[in-house]
């Protein structure tokens, strides 16, 4: 390998570490506030499932990544590289501005960017980019919706019982933030994947779009090291900003999230964890009354959302002025 396709691969690991640190507060928010679990356990037990996801349910959304979103003849070393470091300035503002904000967008966006500035907007796959946006977009409101569904769901089954049901779900929350753990690894993790073959192939390193084990490997180990740092200014944000979290939060938050995100990882859709997560713990709330929720914090969220595509889209055309002339 070159100098160049090494630093590249370096970089995307860092990316897919900051994912992990930026996302792990969507796996474990909910537990820790809650009470159910220790914080430093629920992240290294988050970390484990983050790690074995990937060879559980293999690699769909790296397909999609590699294949739907920029023509073959704009895969170079040039563009793949703008969308990662304006993914990763984009992910540490928001960061450090304790915002969540999605690495999916993020990623999507950058490579969207880089391409149209480097090769037009005829480069850009927009049949792949609509189903990428429509699983994105659709994603939200169905976590927000069965949020509320599944926790007015338990609410009705646990009526007349005891406060010992507390215990239930806490003990629950460790399945569900295991489900949920699994589902995040198998759908982020992806992203890293895609982006690292997609550089593999433009390198003329591989003659076609097919994951290394390694690479599996790789951005399985990044991704799970991000999630073991933890993301505390976020896990602040999503444990309790937005309402007090008891354990049948928790459990009901993890639950929808798990299956929503799952579900759109193993059809190839990549979706944003921190978008349905955020919206899962808005549903969840809702369903016991609309003022339980501060609305305030989850419009300022999702303006932070609104902003992540175009920014990281400019962050990489930027860069990619910066970076042609250099790498090709």
């Amino acid at each position: 390998m070159s100098p160049v396709l090494i630093g590249f691969i370096i970089t995307a690991l860092a990316f897919d570490f900051l994912n992990g640190l930026n996302d792990s507060a969507n796996i474990v928010a909910t537990m820790i506030s809650s009470r159910a679990m220790s914080p430093r356990r629920a992240l290294l037990l988050s970390a484990a499932a983050h790690f074995a996801a990937p060879f559980l349910f293999g690699t769909a959304v790296a397909a999609t990544i590699g294949h739907e979103v920029v023509q073959s003849y704009a895969n170079t070393m040039a563009v793949v590289l703008a969308a990662l470091l304006a993914a990763i300035v984009w992910n540490l503002i928001t960061w450090l501005l304790g915002i969540p904000s999605s690495a999916s967008h993020a990623l999507i966006g950058g490579l969207v960017g880089a391409t149209i500035v480097g090769y037009g907007i005829d480069a850009v796959q927009l049949h792949g980019l609509l189903k990428i946006v429509i699983t994105l977009l659709l994603s939200p409101p169905v976590g927000l919706i069965g949020g509320y569904v599944l926790m007015k769901l338990v609410l009705f089954l646990a009526r007349g019982a005891s406060p010992c049901i507390n215990q239930f779900f806490k003990q629950a929350q460790t399945f569900t933030a295991l489900a949920l753990a699994l589902s995040h690894g198998t759908n982020d993790a992806q992203m890293t994947m895609g982006i690292i073959t997609m550089g593999l192939v433009g390198a003329g390193y591989l003659t076609q779009f097919q994951v290394p084990l390694w690479v599996v490997a790789a951005s399985a180990g990044a991704i799970s090291l991000g999630t073991a740092t933890g993301g505390w200014r976020i896990i602040r944000t999503l444990g309790g900003k937005f309402y007090k979290i008891r354990p049948v939060h928790g459990f009901t938050a993890q639950a929808t999230s798990a299956a929503v995100i799952l579900g759109a990882a193993l059809l190839g859709g990549p979706v944003s964890t921190t978008q349905v997560v955020s919206s899962a713990i808005l549903g969840v709330g809702s369903a016991e009354r609309l003022s339980k929720v501060r609305w305030g914090v989850a419009g300022n969220i999702l303006a932070a959302w609104m902003l992540t595509v175009p920014a990281s889209g400019l962050l990489a055309a930027l860069a990619y002025l910066a970076l042609q002339h250099i790498v090709v």
